[in-house]
């Protein structure tokens, strides 16, 4: 029995130990696939509001209602539910902005808070958007160095190469999470058909849930 006991328990602690993941992660349906992203630890402002939204549905049913391919799609304007058909929608919000958490980079599939023109460069309190962006070039970051003056580290500048983003909103946005599964997903919601003020011609709703928190 004793020689059982010393069998199992390492396999216990090797179970328990596979159980350690007590990051955040959001689900936000859609209509045309779910799209699962991790919220980071040190934008705690954005990650706490972004939670505190989903769990009370402020996101349900409203649209991603500016889809811009090879750059973006946006989401989270309260007026953006059941909007009737090309009413000009990105103004609203929930009445409150959110000090700017700088730090994480444009890669695609960033998850970004989108923001007025505020110098402050204060986020919206709910509007954010997915990055799509396109591939960038090793000669196009060092451009964009040069302009913000800014470093990029090796690894962050492999990965701008490897899978593209949008580098020129470093900086000026707040990145405050990232897509870890669904990437095809914005892919096929950045291909819709766009009408006035880059609203899709079909409503794309969202719905977003907190996985773990």
């Amino acid at each position: 029995m004793k020689k059982f006991l010393l069998l199992i328990l390492p396999i216990l602690f090797a179970l328990a130990s596979c159980n350690t993941d007590n990051r955040t992660y959001a689900m936000i349906e859609t209509d045309m696939g779910n799209i699962k992203v991790l919220l980071y630890d040190d934008t705690p402002l954005h990650k706490e509001n972004f939670i505190k939204l989903a769990n009370e549905k402020f996101y349900d049913d409203l649209l991603f209602h500016r889809i811009i391919k090879g750059f973006m799609m946006q989401g989270g304007d309260p007026e953006s539910r059941g909007a009737a058909p090309g009413q000009r929608l990105g103004s609203g919000g929930p009445g409150y902005r959110i000090p700017a958490e700088f730090g994480h980079l444009h890669f695609k599939g960033a998850l970004a808070a989108a923001r007025d023109g505020n110098p402050d460069k204060k986020s919206s309190g709910s509007q954010f958007y997915i990055v799509q962006g396109k591939p960038i070039t090793d000669a196009e970051i060092r451009g964009f160095e040069m302009q913000k003056g800014i470093q990029l580290n090796d690894a962050q500048r492999a990965k701008y190469i490897e899978v593209g983003g949008s580098p020129f909103l470093d900086m000026e946005y707040t990145v405050f999470g990232e897509v870890i599964e669904g990437m095809e997903v914005i892919d096929k919601i950045a291909a819709v058909q766009i009408g006035g003020s880059d609203r899709p011609v079909k409503d794309v709703t969202m719905k977003v849930k907190v996985i773990k928190q």
